[in-house]
């Protein structure tokens, strides 16, 4: 945008003059140019207006705009100096008409979810001074104005105050603030901060997939906005070469989120990784969590519930992290608990919680493992049990034995599929009859993205891809192929929200004999497909029959 204008506002000399204060003081192009030509900032403005054919706003214009934050984030904006806004029309407003990386970047961005706006200028502190309004209405709205902190004990997570970003003068606080903000805003599950030799990148994990949010060019903020977070997380700030963990809390208005900290020294300094619990959200939730409130198909919501009502004996569910797993737990109990059963969990860390469920959180500073824990749960008089994971000999071994003693045990562990899971039980050294004889099932799980209803459009997949899915064009001659092209509700994903596939492999005698003679996985999938077990892949492409998501997105959760 710049070299059109260049040479008839300001010599070459002026020029670098200009450049030189703009780096020396950190201040943008347009106010170094203004000091360096003598010429009052709104007037040079208006002259670059003019050659341009950009309209300038004022503020009042500007305070009128409605900010579309979910083209360009918040943290973008005051990162970048510019605004993103919807009216009678699409406009991108820039603080500084010099800056054509951040004016590139801001069109790319709005272009991929199919907007093309209309470049205004404004004074960048009139644009300042709209970001800061639009934040703390934003802030109001959310409950997030007047966050308090409270006093803890020593043991638990420390509180912060969210305090407005606008009340600190600090650009990192300012930064770290605005990125937990949007974070929540958007619903993330995880905020990574990724530092290079460039500076830092800042991603947020959304539906289960990883997207850049904003980038620092500056190695000094990204160092900074880490030692922020480990201040934060009361981690040792001094200390960059071996990982710490930690975690944090923020209070706000009674709305309570957990931020659990990890940080891992790398060749460019420290990358940090925050996972968000908002502990109210799930709390609301499990008060009207059932399974057919996750999006399973009927067979397998009839499967689980037939599994979760049995007296005694073990229900698996197995998966990737961030597939579900507790969640689907949590709906499986709260469909059974009438108040007649003595119900103990015990979790790393308790996610939802429940009325009238004892929950014990693992402590592992204290002792407090998970074979300890339940060993001492079965000392309490239980009649159903939740282990949140089954990570040890000891926990597994514990786990099942309670399963054979006249309890209900509902447990997660990490495999692949629900016959990866036998040989994870037999490789931490349980007994192949006694752990057969436990098991009453396992369910697999998976979450797939769904297509986002405002932009899935019809788009028949080609030869290759039918190939890549094993399936032929005869096959899907009947199916209803859609695509998200991407838009402003789902930020130009193309997905909007997902839904879970599972595989369940409900345990009769003859499997019990089988997985106790440690038969071969094949001969043991071969009877659990003759039992009419659907495996999670024929799951998800019925996703795929029905429009609801892509075959690229199976092809990359279920492989």
């Amino acid at each position: 945008m710049t070299a059109a204008f260049v040479f008839t506002v300001a010599t070459a000399g002026q020029l670098d003059a200009a450049r030189r204060l703009s780096v020396e003081r950190d201040v943008p192009m347009l106010v170094a140019l203004a000091e360096a030509v003598l010429v009052p900032l709104p007037q040079l403005l208006e002259q670059l207006g003019e050659q341009l054919g950009c309209a300038v706003l004022g503020l009042s214009e500007l305070q009128a705009l409605q900010p579309a934050f979910d083209l360009v984030p918040f943290p973008e904006c005051t990162q970048r100096g510019l605004l993103v806004a919807r009216g009678a029309r699409e406009l991108l407003v820039l603080g500084d008409p010099f800056d054509a990386t951040a004016e590139d970047w801001a069109l790319h961005r709005c272009r991929q979810a199919g907007v093309v706006p209309e470049v205004v200028l404004a004074l960048p502190s009139d644009l300042q001074a709209c970001l800061m309004q639009q934040e703390r209405a934003l802030r109001a709205m959310d409950g997030f104005e007047g966050a308090q902190a409270v006093q803890v004990d020593d043991d638990v997570a420390a509180v912060i105050t969210l305090a407005s970003i606008s009340d600190d003068t600090s650009p990192v606080v300012k930064l770290v603030n605005s990125t937990i903000y949007d974070a929540l805003k958007l619903q993330a599950s995880d905020i990574h901060l990724e530092c290079d030799a460039s500076g830092l990148r800042v991603l947020y994990r959304i539906d289960g997939v990883l997207v850049q949010i904003t980038e620092v060019q500056s190695q000094e903020m990204a160092e900074q906005a880490v030692s922020r977070i480990k201040v934060m997380a009361e981690l040792d700030i001094a200390e960059r070469r071996i990982p710490q963990d930690g975690r944090f809390k923020v209070r706000i208005n009674g709305r309570e989120i957990d931020f659990r900290v990890s940080v891992m020294p790398s060749i460019f300094g420290e990358d940090a990784v925050l996972r968000l619990l908002d502990r109210q959200s799930l709390t609301e939730e499990a008060k009207a969590l059932r399974l057919d409130h996750l999006g399973l198909d009927a067979d397998a919501i009839r499967a689980v519930r037939r599994l979760a009502a049995k007296p005694h004996g073990m229900l698996l569910v197995t998966g990737p992290t961030g597939s579900g797993k507790t969640t689907t737990l949590y709906a499986a109990i709260t469909e059974i608990h009438t108040g007649r059963d003595k119900i103990v969990t015990i979790e790393d860390p308790v996610e939802y919680r429940l009325p009238r469920v004892l929950q014990i959180p693992v402590n592992e500073k204290k002792g407090l493992t998970f074979a300890r824990g339940l060993r001492s749960i079965l000392r309490h008089d239980p009649d159903k049990i939740m282990v949140g994971e089954i990570r040890d000999d000891e926990t597994a071994q514990i786990a099942v034995q309670a399963a054979l003693t006249g309890h209900l045990v509902f447990t997660t562990v990490h495999a692949n599929s629900v016959f990866d899971v036998l040989g994870r039980f037999l490789h931490m050294g349980v007994d192949a009859y006694s752990f057969a004889a436990a098991l009453n099932g396992i369910l697999a799980q998976r979450l797939v993205r769904i297509n986002c209803t405002y932009c899935a459009d019809s788009a028949a997949p080609d030869a290759t891809a039918l190939a890549d899915a094993g399936l032929l064009r005869e096959q899907v001659a009947g199916w209803t192929f859609k695509v998200g092209t991407g838009c402003s509700h789902c930020r130009g994903a193309g997905f909007k929200g997902r839904k879970a596939v599972t595989e369940v492999l409900v345990l009769d005698d003859e499997l019990r004999e089988m997985i106790a003679a440690q038969a071969p996985v094949t001969a043991l999938r071969a009877l659990a497909r003759q039992r009419g077990m659907r495996p999670l892949r024929d799951a998800a492409m019925q996703l795929v029959a029905r429009g609801e998501t892509t075959l690229e997105e199976v092809e990359r959760v279920t492989g």
